[in-house]
């Protein structure tokens, strides 16, 4: 499985992140196209810099000074012009709808009347864009974090003085645990707190993974006594045939709509469930409901019981652990008539793998070719197995 690991041992912010991602082998230009798309004044370079004597490159956004405040819908509609694909269109509304369900929340207003004051600005929805294009074009199945320093002492925010981490970064890092800080300034924005929790399946040590790739990330200013860098690892883990615990909630419902329902299930995948399903049940007094099943590591139980307790009207969640046996896995690519698509292999022992193409991939190329999904994936199965007869024959496959 290949893996990303953000080191935040100096914070995280947009540029950080931008110049993480191009640093670990992300194309710039790939980023430059997407931003350029937006129509916005802006101009994106990439240099390499130095910061606390070690080489990192370095995000500089050029824009002109601006006053405007703009709403989530105008940033949404800027995005919805763009060339970037359905995927990266998506996690780019998902970071900025998280960023602003944190402001709402510490303003205590609705959503759609959010002013987004610095995060609005032209820099910032750079850096969103275009971290949510490196980190498709990374191609990380799992994306893992270090705890995040806030940073000492205050910042001047649009409405005032504010002690670290600002009220919109703490909220953005509620669940997340936190690094000591010992530099007097603020090391994790708001930008990157909330493209780093967007994206970020766990928070803790350095997993143990075989690195491929280093990208170093350079903040703007120098820091006394550290570097100020963002440092990304990248490169895969294996994952053994293993029993691991994970955890089951469920709670009964018959007194909601399916649209809210459906609703439900989509924001807890969005919030990191590994799996949510529905059930058909008889309820009390013969009448006809629904069992919310969430499959979940433990350190997502408060925040996928936050979603359920909000988005239905269920008093009460069912927990309980449960043991997981897993295969080995290990990501693959096959070359297609329709060109490369993304899988994984699954094996047990000394068993022949079993493959599985990736369905993102899939159905981008069967909405874009305009033909079957069902093809696309015939297509990528006998293109796995053709590699596999050249690599009994002993031949190079193609």
């Amino acid at each position: 499985m290949r893996i990303a690991y953000f080191d935040c041992f100096s914070g995280i912010s947009g540029d950080m992140t931008l110049g993480a991602l191009v640093d670990a082998g992300v194309d710039p230009k790939a980023i430059q196209a997407a931003v350029a798309s937006l129509g916005l004044p802006c101009e994106l370079t990439f240099e390499t810099v130095r910061r606390g004597g070690f080489r990192a490159n370095y995000a500089r956004v050029v824009t002109p000074h601006e006053h405007a405040h703009r709403h989530l819908h105008h940033i949404e509609a800027i995005i919805d012009k763009s060339v970037l694909t359905p995927r990266q269109n998506d996690l780019a509304k998902r970071i900025f709808r998280r960023l602003g369900e944190a402001e709402a929340t510490v303003h205590g207003i609705d959503l759609q009347k959010i002013h987004f004051h610095e995060v609005g600005a032209v820099d910032s929805i750079v850096d969103i864009v275009g971290a949510a294009v490196g980190l498709d074009l990374l191609g990380a199945e799992r994306i893992e974090a270090s705890p995040v320093p806030p940073g000492l002492g205050s910042v001047m925010a649009a409405h005032g003085r504010m002690p670290l981490p600002a009220p919109g970064t703490a909220e953005l890092l509620k669940g997340v645990p936190l690094a000591e800080s010992t530099v007097e300034m603020e090391l994790t924005t708001p930008t990157g707190a909330a493209i780093l929790t967007s994206v970020a399946d766990r928070f803790g040590p350095v997993p143990a993974m075989t690195i491929e790739s280093i990208g170093l990330g350079a903040g703007t200013r120098e820091l006394p006594g550290q570097a100020n860098i963002l440092r990304l690892l990248v490169g895969q883990i294996s994952l053994p045939a293993s029993s691991d615990r994970i955890w089951v909630l469920e709670t009964n419902l018959d007194d909601l709509p399916g649209e809210i329902v459906g609703y439900t299930t989509e924001q807890l995948m969005k919030a990191g469930a590994l799996d949510t399903f529905l059930t058909p049940i008889q309820m009390k007094k013969n009448r006809p409901g629904v069992m919310v099943t969430v499959l979940c590591d433990e350190d997502r139980i408060n925040s996928l019981e936050e979603i359920l307790f909000r988005e239905t009207t269920t008093l009460g969640i069912r927990r309980y652990p449960v043991s997981r046996h897993k295969l080995k896995r290990q990501a693959t690519e096959v070359e297609t008539s329709f060109g490369p698509i993304k899988g994984k292999l699954g094996w047990r022992d000394d068993r022949p793998p079993v493959f599985s193409p990736e369905h993102d991939d899939c159905a981008r190329i069967a909405t874009e070719r305009g033909v079957a999904l069902r093809e696309v994936y015939d297509a990528a199965h006998a293109a796995y197995q053709s590699r596999q007869a050249s690599d009994r024959a002993g031949q190079p496959s193609g």
